[in-house]
């Protein structure tokens, strides 16, 4: 038998919790654009800065043009107010998901809101059903509007409720959103629903496809860009196929970045986070990522 002192033996207690905590990498998915506005793919480790809270980190993981899989939600809004439209949304999400899921890495889920937030297909990577579901998606018949309700589109909790499903999987994690943008009853705001998307490290895509409302651009702008995502309207010169196939090409042209925090979590908490490319090309990521001991 092996006596050790006070002093040894909690040397042995720490070394063990050493190798039976783990290392907690923070990872953020980043894309870059030149002056143009075209992606830039060529970019290396050295390239890049990443600033936690004002302090620079050492970047000990990078990839490019990454094959990370990939976990998909479709967030529908099926108010009246999309009635006309709806067919379109289908359509052109219909042919989105067909080019950009992997059947043996990608997943998706299919969400709808208008006066209730409901799933109309659970996380799948089985594409018939993905289709059947999507088919499905409708606004409300003349019964279920006539419930009574003090309800009336559920943006925010939508987002809320998209977040739960994506606390599990790995990779990469992103929304899409099809709305008008008005947010009528939720029980979250704006700040609760952008903090549910950071907190599972999910990028956020909200695409406004009607309504000429300026309060309403600037909420799904917010959206996008404190996500990581990006906001897109559908109008001149741009249709709703057009702004799929933007999506597409954005996650296609990520990189992904990783690093263990200089600053160890004792006390849970979102942290600020920049991500620097050189030469001043213009970078899209997540402003803040939840952080937990």
């Amino acid at each position: 038998m092996i006596h050790l002192s006070r002093r040894d033996f909690g040397r042995a207690l720490a070394a063990q919790a050493t190798f039976t905590t783990g290392v907690k990498v923070v990872s953020v998915l980043a894309s870059v654009r030149g002056r143009d506005g075209a992606f830039v793919r060529d970019l290396s480790r050295d390239d890049f800065t990443v600033l936690e809270n004002g302090r620079p980190q050492v970047i000990s993981y990078f990839s490019r043009e990454t094959d990370l899989p990939l976990t998909l939600g479709l967030l529908v809004d099926t108010s009246m107010s999309q009635e006309r439209v709806m067919a379109q949304q289908r359509g052109a999400a219909f042919r989105f998901l067909n080019q950009v899921l992997r059947p043996r890495s990608d997943q998706v889920f299919i969400l709808q809101f208008d006066m209730g937030v409901f799933f109309a297909q659970g996380l799948t990577a089985d594409w018939r059903a993905i289709e059947n579901a999507l088919s499905l998606v409708d606004t409300p018949t003349r019964a279920e509007l006539n419930r009574p309700t003090s309800r009336g589109t559920l943006l925010y909790d939508a987002i809320v409720r998209a977040g739960t499903v994506l606390r599990e999987p790995t990779g990469r994690k992103a929304m899409i959103v099809l709305t008008d943008g008005v947010d009528v009853g939720s029980d979250s705001d704006l700040p609760g629903a952008i903090d549910a998307a950071l907190r599972v490290d999910a990028l956020v895509y909200p695409i406004l496809f009607t309504g000429f409302n300026g309060g309403a651009r600037n909420v799904l702008a917010r959206l996008g860009r404190e996500t990581g995502g990006a906001f897109l309207e559908v109008r001149k010169g741009l249709d709703i196929d057009g702004a799929f196939s933007k999506i597409g090409e954005e996650l296609r042209s990520q990189y992904s970045l990783g690093y263990v925090s200089d600053d160890p979590v004792r006390m849970e908490g979102f942290r600020r986070i920049e991500v620097r490319a050189r030469g001043g090309l213009v970078v899209q990521a997540r402003s803040r990522y939840w952080a937990v001991p």
